[in-house]
């Protein structure tokens, strides 16, 4: 398969296996960035023992934003083989992770899959958690299906000309829809156990970015008008200007008070029963700004 790489909507067609690359860069073997526990995720995820993260290089989304950019599109990480894989999965469920944690996936789907079969034969209990950009193939999300648990997809955009500019994709809105749809389909809306840690289900992640607050509402407002009012969301405020994001003067700054209100009231004025919205924190040392969650909306 790839030997003619369709896994994302870009549908390169290259050659992996003869080191041609597409769009998100990423080769024939398996790269990743970092693996830990993770205690910042929303806290049906993290809870108090940690989500264990574990950080791909490599993305097929260029967002000029991207707050992991060493990663993703600077291609920063160590290649591993399956086996490795397998066994660090393992290891996160040996230091009491609550999940395993898979951050930007797609390049790798299928040396994942191989992976967690492995573990599983070698004891692997924990839920699987596929947090992903949102821009998949339906298709290639059929081949995840009864592997993965839990689906964290971001939602970013509603505008397709923004999607465009700021994250170098092409019918953004349409494709991502999709994509949750079938999400949705195969896991649900989410189910938690008795401390309050998710087992299975879709949340659906959003970052409110300046001066784009309508892009926001129309977000939540697809949410809210196609999936059950059950479905959580996190609404995130942690937007900074960083990467490559100083270059375009529209979200060269942190969201404004007034406009995190503005999302908040329409949260509220919403169906949608669950989720979490971060709190918003002003803060002009961006280095040190660490997100926060509240309680459940």
């Amino acid at each position: 398969m790839l030997e003619k790489c369709e896994l994302c909507p870009f549908k390169c067609k290259v050659n992996r296996k003869e080191g041609i690359l597409g769009k998100c860069r990423a080769g024939k073997d398996l790269k990743i960035g970092l693996y830990s526990l993770h205690f910042d995720e929303e806290p049906c995820i993290s809870g108090n023992s940690g989500s264990g993260t574990v950080f791909f290089s490599n993305c097929n989304l260029k967002c000029v934003f991207c707050q992991n950019y060493e990663i993703s599109s600077k291609e920063y990480g160590e290649i591993i083989t399956v086996e490795r894989l397998a066994e660090i999965f393992l290891e996160l469920q040996n230091k009491n992770a609550n999940n395993i944690n898979l951050v930007t996936p797609t390049p790798y789907i299928y040396q994942i899959i191989e992976a967690i079969k492995i573990a599983k034969e070698r004891g692997l209990k924990i839920p699987i958690l596929y947090n992903t950009s949102g821009y998949e193939n339906v298709k290639t999300l059929k081949l995840l299906e009864g592997y993965i648990d839990i689906y964290l997809p971001d939602f970013k955009y509603a505008d397709n000309d923004l999607a465009k500019r700021l994250s170098k994709t092409d019918r953004y809105f349409e494709i991502v829809t999709e994509a949750v749809k079938e999400m949705y389909r195969q896991v649900g809306v989410p189910k938690l156990d008795k401390n309050g840690i998710i087992q299975k289900g879709l949340i659906i992640r959003h970052l409110i970015l300046p001066n784009h607050v309508d892009n926001t509402k129309k977000v939540l407002k697809w949410i809210d008008e196609n999936l059950d009012r059950e479905i959580y969301v996190s609404i995130m405020a942690q937007y900074f200007p960083c990467f490559k994001a100083k270059e375009n003067s529209d979200i060269n700054r942190k969201i404004s008070k007034y406009e995190y209100e503005e999302v908040e009231k329409l949260l509220y004025s919403l169906d949608i029963e669950n989720g979490y919205m971060q709190d918003f924190e002003p803060n002009e040392d961006e280095e040190k700004y660490v997100p926060k969650f509240n309680n459940d909306i």
